[in-house]
């Protein structure tokens, strides 16, 4: 039988009926990132326009944390510049789902990584060096 964490309504919404399921095919940018540790795979599309992030969409392969962190991660990009996106921390996604289990931490840094990796790709994309270093290991964070 599979152990019960104690997921806030929040992240049960979000793991029942995740937001933004799919793929953008003209996307701006694509982040796909994988943690070693759980065998979680998450790739995010990101649609910007004038700087703004008018679309987002994902593909999870992962358990109902990861789910739900990558569909709140979508939700919260939408509409706000590329440079608020940068700002948002695997923290603030966990925090927007009304807290995850200590063990499911590593789920909202997933969700960070494949932002910022989308990003990345938006600015090489654009010609542009992203504004940001690469985290090192992110995923060893809880």
């Amino acid at each position: 039988m599979a152990e019960q964490l104690p997921y806030s309504e929040k992240v049960m919404q979000h793991f029942k009926n995740p937001k933004n399921v799919g793929e953008i095919t003209d996307a701006s940018g694509i982040g796909t990132v994988g943690n070693p540790v759980c065998g979680d795979v998450l790739k995010l599309y990101i649609k910007v326009e004038n700087d703004v992030i008018v679309d987002a969409r994902f593909k999870t392969f992962g358990c109902g944390a990861a789910i739900a962190t990558s569909s709140m991660v979508t939700e919260m990009v939408k509409g706000k510049t590329v440079g608020e996106a940068l700002k948002i921390s695997n923290r603030a996604v966990a925090e927007a789902l009304g807290g995850l289990p200590p063990i499911k931490m590593h789920c909202s840094v997933l969700a960070e990584d494949a932002l910022r990796s989308a990003l990345k790709d938006y600015y090489l994309k654009q010609g542009k060096e992203p504004p940001f270093k690469d985290k090192p290991h992110a995923h060893d964070e809880h």
